[in-house]
């Protein structure tokens, strides 16, 4: 891996998935809070990676 991976995955994966097992530990509904919070960051993910490269 590269730098610039290393660096996305510092930043942004790690935090991301502890924030996200933390959310899934104290929701008391089975995790649904965890798996919205999922769901709209792998959408707005793909959003973002449309947009940027102009739909090719």
């Amino acid at each position: 891996m590269n730098a610039p991976s290393l660096i996305f995955w510092a930043i942004f994966v790690v935090p991301l998935v502890i924030f996200l097992i933390w959310i899934m530990r104290q929701d008391k509904k089975k995790g649904v809070t965890g798996l919205i919070v999922l769901t709209i960051t792998v959408i707005a993910a793909v959003v973002y990676m449309y947009m940027m490269t102009k739909g090719r």
